[in-house]
């Protein structure tokens, strides 16, 4: 769970007031400016976001509002479960604010960052801190510029696929463990555990440190997760998809993501599929579909 002392050390953030819940939970992601609020106008106050004041709203605060009616509008402002105030541009801040935050045990900090740019920053902060999130057993490969996430049974050979394909020029984001976060409505990011970040592990050999082996350009700290390639052992008798009209999905957090399931036998140079499923995902994203060229072609000889 995100805190406000990991906002104040990210963000070098100093505290105006002095208070002890410095470790009061994060949990929404949205940021709330409230000039409304300020005005008098509570009946939609998101109190349990981060409030951001910045000269706008010091400004109203300072030459609209008596004395009383600061301490009225500020105390409203400050709920238990409101995270923290920041005030921005390194404004002059009104007694009364300090007061109140004081009184409510609610840390009151300050940036001298402008508040547009600040809250840019701190919003794509808090949407991934705070993004919905899984872990996946499999390994994730930055392959012509699509995140392939590579799955399969232990022992299927993901790791030796992995290793293939970064041989090839391609960039490892993840092996063995891959923590998907799910940053927007549809945008997965996939990226490795700290522990085993840079490492491939292959049976036989060990881990090996992929930055160390092949350079800076071998690797990636995190990918958006296009396609999911599923590995498994060629089973006799099942049907496998030949043409590629029927597209098949793995649910990730409530998104929908392609799969393409590739059966392993003795002599596929699984790195070589791989590529050319990137590659053609590639493609069919511009609109070029072979199998549905090929169904057309096909249902033109039957017309004739």
């Amino acid at each position: 769970m995100l805190k406000v002392n990991q906002l104040i050390e990210k963000f070098d953030l100093y505290s105006i007031n002095d208070v002890q819940q410095f470790d009061r939970p994060i949990e929404n992601s949205d940021l709330s400016r409230p000039g409304l609020e300020i005005a008098g106008f509570f009946s939609y106050y998101s109190s349990d976001r981060i409030q951001v004041l910045g000269t706008t709203e010091i400004s109203f605060i300072n030459q609209k509002l008596t004395s009383a009616m600061k301490k009225e509008r500020i105390k409203q402002l400050c709920q238990p479960e409101t995270p923290c105030i920041i005030v921005t541009r390194g404004l002059e801040i009104p007694d009364e604010i300090i007061e109140a935050t004081d009184e409510m045990d609610i840390p009151l900090l300050q940036t001298d960052e402008s508040t547009t740019s600040f809250m840019a920053r701190l919003t794509q902060y808090l949407t991934r801190e705070l993004a919905l999130e899984t872990n996946v057993h499999g390994g994730l490969i930055d392959v012509y510029g699509v995140g392939v996430l590579i799955v399969g049974s232990s022992g299927v050979g993901k790791s030796e696929a992995a290793l293939e394909l970064i041989k090839r020029g391609h960039r490892l984001v993840a092996d063995d463990n891959v923590i998907i976060k799910r940053v927007a409505d549809n945008i997965l990011m996939g990226s490795s555990p700290p522990l085993i970040d840079n490492m491939l592990e292959i049976r036989g050999i060990g881990v090996i440190d992929v930055l160390q082996l092949f350079g800076a350009g071998a690797v990636l700290p995190e990918k958006r997760i296009s396609l999911i390639i599923n590995l498994e052992q060629w089973q006799q008798g099942k049907m496998y998809d030949r043409i590629g009209l029927d597209i098949e999905y793995d649910n990730i957090l409530g998104i929908e993501v392609p799969k393409k399931t590739i059966p392993i036998r003795p002599g596929r140079n699984l790195a070589v599929i791989i590529e050319v499923a990137a590659m053609n995902f590639r493609m069919n994203a511009l609109g070029i579909n072979a199998a549905d060229e090929i169904n057309r072609r096909m249902n033109s000889l039957r017309s004739d």
